[in-house]
């Protein structure tokens, strides 16, 4: 495909431009940078402490990380759409307690994990709808669904709490088992991972996602049909909360009224530390995991050091700031580079804007 202007010779369909590759290499340094700094903090945590990455502690690590990867991975896919979903620690919880409800009475725990999948498509497909046909911004609907979620656990669940000792022997095991020291949890994260990223990067649908996070009104003229994207991604999103609920189910055995309060935050953190640019459009999914692996890292590396765990939440607040600050300054060079592109060699201006 040629494109002319007047006065001019027909020239080339560009490449992709020198701010679409700028971002590309930098998100792709970005990624390697935090895989640098998440080894070397392991490194000096091992040195400082012989028994970190024993079989039990390398297991320990992972575990901490699989139920964050899991969230991180479905919010990764609403970002990139220039959204958010405040609502998945509140799906997470009454995910977590409506499986291990089920369990308590004697069901099955393949079923337990459908149920609690299906309660988070229920609650994705509903911000789903709201944002995309009812046009409500992101921020409100799912400050709204959090609360309305938090409430009905709260109700639900009472004073109750669901332990180990209400759960099937198999399903617990289940939770803290693995191969030597790979747990089946992370084996499962990983497994949705890479077919998430898979489907992000070969898929029509995937790439349309980037499309609409990059400049939604383009999107929409170029017609990728805008809601049902971010119906697709509100309800995936959902989706992967409500299997992290089970996961963590499995995993801990014990969930009450307050299980997952306030993990939105923490999982929104994991995404930007990852990567996944805010304000939609760039990103991987492999930089969230990593984001939420370094962060549930932070949270072991601070205790076999022997220093204090208050230390936690501003040491994630520094990470989450510099993680703006990086994609502020990403966002100036690609103007910039942008800017500097505007006007190809070679090809005339328009009289009026040519001075004749």
């Amino acid at each position: 495909m040629t494109v002319t202007t007047p006065g001019s010779t027909p020239v080339a369909e560009a490449a992709p431009s020198p701010g679409t590759r700028l971002v590309d290499r930098v998100f792709r340094m970005r990624e390697l940078a935090i895989l640098v700094v998440l080894l070397v903090m392991i490194a000096v945590t091992q040195a400082g402490n012989s028994q970190f990455l024993s079989v039990q502690g390398i297991k320990d690590l992972l575990l901490n990380a699989t139920i964050l990867v899991l969230v991180a991975t479905g919010q990764s896919l609403v970002v990139i759409t220039r959204n958010v979903d405040l609502s998945v620690g509140s799906t997470v919880g009454i995910s977590a307690f409506a499986a291990g409800t089920y369990l308590h009475g004697g069901g099955n725990p393949v079923i337990a994990i459908v149920l609690a999948v299906l309660l988070g498509v229920g609650f994705g497909l509903l911000n789903g709808l709201l944002v995309s046909l009812g046009q409500v911004p992101a921020l409100v609907v799912t400050l709204g669904t959090l609360y309305i979620i938090r409430g009905i656990d709260s109700i639900w669940v009472g004073a109750r709490q669901i332990t180990a000792a209400d759960l099937p022997g198999g399903f617990v095991d289940f939770g803290s088992g693995g191969v030597f020291a790979l747990p089946w949890l992370a084996v499962i994260a990983l497994a949705v991972l890479v077919a998430t990223a898979y489907y992000l990067k070969h898929f029509g649908g995937g790439r349309e996602l980037y499309a609409l996070g990059s400049n939604p009104e383009a999107a929409r003229l170029a017609g990728i049909p805008v809601r049902r994207r971010i119906l697709t991604a509100y309800t995936v999103c959902g989706a992967l909360a409500g299997l992290a609920g089970a996961m963590y189910l499995a995993r801990f055995g014990n969930v009450d009224s307050g299980t997952g309060n306030g993990y939105e935050l923490t999982v929104v953190s994991a995404v930007v530390v990852g990567g996944v640019v805010f304000t939609g459009g760039s990103g991987s999914v492999y930089g969230a995991a990593l984001g939420a692996l370094l962060l549930t890292s932070v949270n072991s590396v601070l205790p076999a050091l022997g220093v204090s765990s208050v230390w936690v939440l501003a040491i994630n607040g520094v990470l989450l700031l510099l993680a703006i600050a990086v994609d502020r300054v990403v966002a100036l060079r690609v103007a910039a580079a942008l800017k500097k592109k505007s006007v190809r060699p070679g090809t005339a201006l328009p009289k009026e804007n040519a001075g004749v």
